[in-house]
């Protein structure tokens, strides 16, 4: 009897203390309390300044957790403008709002308007606080909620003026703003800033890009999102893993649930065979006036995927490669838009020329670069890089030994004698070959009578082609990887004139617009050193702002689309 009373003994204290433990860990979970009523209102911003103070030490502690709703994002910049400040409240003053407090609301609420998205910066909490605290005047004396409300308004603040002034993307190699980690008193010296001189618009004006394009771009949100269809369609992630029986089913219901949000399949609660999803892609294609062929491939899928809700992400996206150029761009300029296929001269803000450019394929893409330009060449000879030497030309020399010759082309050893075809044995290379294949100048020269050289390590440059007649397609991607250039006339002679602009009395210039004239007729090679040289940024933006309007180009290689899948899947 003794062990029996002895045992529920310990197992009455056991449970008592776990109860106690649980209690604890309860006290833990929460910042706040529940309700904190404060009925004289000149209290309670006293009051409110303890509940920031405790609030902030528990979300420091708990990787920004405020509660189980609220998880601040900039808690660290947070955190250290509330210690400077001795933890007031700042956008609240005796149960009222201050005016900026208004002005930040509207803000959050239409941050679409900047390219950014509302749900990032507590709006759905925000605007139903706002709305009790508005309304209900029982609430209203509740201290909980005034710090709840300062809390996510000033991180609200901090985390868009973050993405306003560096965006979402992580910088890459092209970037010049090496500014990318800003220290925490950056954001509160920002708000500090905004709540000094009631500037708000303009201060955040001034984190963004000076870029022309970029305020183009920001100008057309406004048109775009007044007429946008807002309904979201189920987004399908193509190509998937062959093989791969969890991916390639995932795939499918996806997709079966995409075409049932156009009408297109009548059931999503069991996997259709193959002949059920064929007859649907091909009502969904039928409705979008392409080849009924049942089949899926890459073209439908972005035609799948092409929304309003994501040619927003594309907005996104845009404006944010536009935060990884330089904060202040050279006053002169070469600028190239690859979805776009134009090329640019930028003077002073002025557009001094522009010009259709073809651009490489899917499969052979122009690299993304910075550069200059370095020299020009009139009736240049033509080196054929190795990746189409070992792709295209390899495999037919294999079978005939004297193929380049049909094609105009001569091959080369090291020490710069042109040697037959026959005399190689072609069998035993697949990675490359000892030798230079190269393409004598003239007017069937594949660079045509220009080239324009920079430095960088893909061996790609500007140049004209042998194949003009190709700059009349709308869809210009179709080189090996290099830039065609329609108009290199105009951009060769205003090079030339920057050159003769520039230079000093003691320099000699070896070169003008008449000798490139009198070269090009002569058809005679020469290489021209450009003294003053040129900045080129060859870019990969898929949409821009013309005349209040947004256009968008097709996303031919696929770059926002992995951009988009890697940093906007959520939004």
């Amino acid at each position: 009897m003794y062990h029996r009373n002895s045992h529920y003994a310990y197992f009455t204290v056991i449970v008592l203390c776990l109860f106690l433990l649980a209690c604890n860990n309860s006290e833990h979970n929460s910042t706040t309390k529940e309700k904190q009523i404060v009925t004289n209102p000149n209290d309670m911003d006293e009051v409110t300044t303890d509940n920031i103070e405790a609030a902030l030490s528990f979300a420091v502690a708990n990787a920004g957790k405020v509660d189980d709703t609220i998880k601040l994002q900039m808690v660290k910049a947070v955190e250290a403008f509330y210690k400077s400040s001795k933890y007031k409240p700042v956008w609240s003053k005796k149960e009222k709002w201050e005016p900026l407090a208004d002005t930040l609301f509207s803000f959050i609420k239409n941050a679409e308007l900047q390219g950014l998205f509302p749900k990032e910066y507590h709006d759905k909490n925000l605007q139903s606080l706002k709305h009790t605290l508005d309304t209900d005047s029982l609430k209203r004396m509740d201290a909980v909620l005034w710090t709840k409300a300062d809390l996510m308004l000033t991180d609200g603040f901090m985390y868009a003026i973050y993405h306003l002034k560096h965006g979402r993307l992580q910088p890459d190699s092209l970037s010049l703003n090496k500014d990318s980690v800003l220290a925490e008193n950056f954001f509160a010296a920002t708000l500090k800033t905004v709540l000094e001189k009631k500037e708000f618009t303009s201060t955040l004006n001034t984190l963004q890009p000076k870029h022309k394009g970029y305020w183009d771009l920001k100008n057309g949100i406004k048109r775009f999102l007044d007429s946008m269809d807002r309904r979201t369609y189920t987004y399908v992630t193509y190509p998937y893993k062959k093989g791969d029986v969890k991916d390639s089913t995932f795939f499918i219901k996806n997709l079966q649930k995409r075409l049932a949000e156009s009408n297109c399949i009548d059931f999503v609660n069991k996997m259709p065979d193959s002949s059920q999803l064929s007859n649907a892609v091909k009502k969904y294609q039928k409705n979008k006036g392409l080849k009924t062929d049942g089949k899926v491939s890459t073209a439908l899928i972005k035609t799948l995927n092409i929304s309003d809700a994501e040619r927003f992400k594309r907005i996104a996206i845009t404006l944010d490669k536009y935060k990884q150029m330089p904060e202040k761009m050279p006053e002169k300029y070469i600028w190239v838009n690859l979805p776009g296929y134009y090329l640019q001269v930028w003077d002073k803000d002025t557009l001094a020329l522009e010009s259709k450019v073809i651009c490489g394929k899917p499969e052979t893409r122009t690299p993304l670069l910075t550069s200059k330009i370095t020299d020009m060449v009139t009736y240049p000879t033509w080196t054929v890089p190795t990746s189409i030497i070992v792709k295209q030309y390899l495999p037919k020399l294999k079978n005939n030994p004297n193929y380049l010759s049909r094609l105009g082309l001569r091959l080369v050893n090291g020490k710069g004698q042109t040697i037959s075809g026959s005399d190689v044995n072609w069998a035993k290379y697949s990675k490359g070959i000892p030798y230079r294949i190269m393409q004598g100048s003239g007017d069937n020269n594949a660079l045509g009578v220009f080239k324009f050289n920079f430095n960088n390590p893909y061996s790609v440059y500007l140049h004209d082609t042998n194949q003009r007649y190709l700059f009349k397609n709308s869809s210009r991607a179709l080189s090996h990887g290099c830039v065609r250039v329609q108009e290199w006339e105009k951009l060769a002679f205003y090079i030339a004139r920057n050159d003769s602009m520039n230079t000093k009395p003691t320099d000699t210039l070896k070169y003008n617009t008449d000798s490139i004239k009198n070269w090009i007729a002569q058809k005679e090679n020469h290489r021209l050193d450009v003294k003053h040289q040129i900045p080129l940024y060859i870019r990969y933006l898929s949409c821009e702002g013309k005349d209040g309007k947004i256009k968008f180009y097709d996303d031919m290689y696929g770059e926002d689309k992995l951009l988009r899948e890697k940093y906007f899947g959520n939004k």
